[in-house]
């Protein structure tokens, strides 16, 4: 047994119940890891509300660091007192313990904290593959970041100027935008009191930028198509604002023969190398200053519940932690 935040329904954060759960019997490929850390994301969220549905009653949680306890009998890269961290397509981090595949573990370098890695494995594994694989950045190219005061968005544009990008962020507040700013941003967009088309086709002298990363969703799909320039790519990541509903193709064809993609992250790290080369990249930009890793406020395992409440309101910046 260990404890963690538990879901038995679909709700709102008040479903959340800190209370004693079960571990399943550890695999000869696993890892027992006492978490130390553990990183809250907008995902867990959907787990929560029901929008990824889920075999309840369930753990929420994809993200954590800790030390490792116990290994499993085949497993032959980590011992007991080794650092790691973990992100997985699975639910289940939100405890004190859990059980790890090996293969999907990466150790922690001597440079960056707990908190930090359990703050940057999803954020910081989703900016690589939205920056270096699903749209190669390249050194001039004006790019629309949304949400850049968050967890992943902060990570984007400092990464993004560090590829030499033309950062455009958009934030939702003046406190947003100067934290955006502080983080590398070029321009920022202040909505829903600056026009953000009007701006980007202002900010890029009519042409409009070739790719937009959009994890709001409903509310500025259009919008975000609309920045687009001509043969330009819409990255539609996630849902802070709901899911986008369904549209006609031919809204693509008319703004310029435009590409759409709804990318996740587990489909970029689904094997050990590619996982391994994306954590290598990861964790060297971190350690050479070049993206900071902000952990904007941390709570009590057992405030998970608080934790989501403050995330849905907009009220958090960089990443969330929950320490056990």
């Amino acid at each position: 047994m260990t404890r963690g935040i538990q879901l038995r329904a679909h709700g709102g954060p008040e479903a959340l119940e800190f209370t004693s759960v079960e571990l399943p019997r550890m695999k000869r490929n696993e890892v027992r890891v006492r978490h130390t850390a553990i990183g809250v994301n907008y995902i867990d969220v959907y787990d929560r509300s029901g929008l990824y549905p889920g075999k309840l009653p369930m753990v929420l949680g994809r993200e954590a660091a800790g030390i490792v306890e116990h290994v499993g009998s085949k497993v032959g890269a980590y011992k007991p007192g080794d650092r790691v961290a973990y992100v997985m397509a699975s639910p289940g981090s939100y405890a004190e313990h859990r059980h790890v595949p090996a293969e999907r573990l990466v150790k922690i370098p001597p440079g960056i904290s707990d908190e930090q890695a359990a703050g940057m494995m999803l954020k910081g594994l989703t900016a690589h593959y939205l920056l270096r694989r699903t749209y190669k950045v390249r050194k001039g190219d004006p790019i629309v970041v949304h949400a850049a005061a968050g967890g992943v968005g902060l990570i984007l544009v400092q990464w993004g100027r560090h590829l030499g990008a033309r950062v455009i962020a958009v934030v939702g507040s003046d406190a947003k935008a100067a934290l955006a700013r502080e983080h590398g941003a070029h321009e920022v967009v202040v909505t829903p009191r600056e026009d953000l088309v009007a701006r980007v086709r202002e900010i890029t002298g009519g042409k409009g930028v070739p790719v937009v990363y959009d994890s709001i969703g409903a509310d500025t799909f259009f919008a975000s198509l609309d920045c687009l320039r001509r043969l330009g790519l819409m990255v539609t990541f996630g849902n802070a604002s709901g899911p986008v509903p369904p549209f006609s193709p031919l809204e693509l064809s008319k703004r310029g023969s435009l590409f759409l993609t709804r990318p996740t992250l587990f489909h970029y790290i689904a094997t050990k190398g590619e996982l391994n080369r994306a954590a290598r990249e990861l964790f060297a930009a971190v350690e050479s200053g070049a993206v900071k890793i902000r952990i904007g406020q941390t709570y009590p395992l057992a405030d998970a519940a608080r934790a989501h409440a403050e995330l849905e309101a907009r009220r958090t910046t960089g990443s969330t932690v929950l320490i056990p």
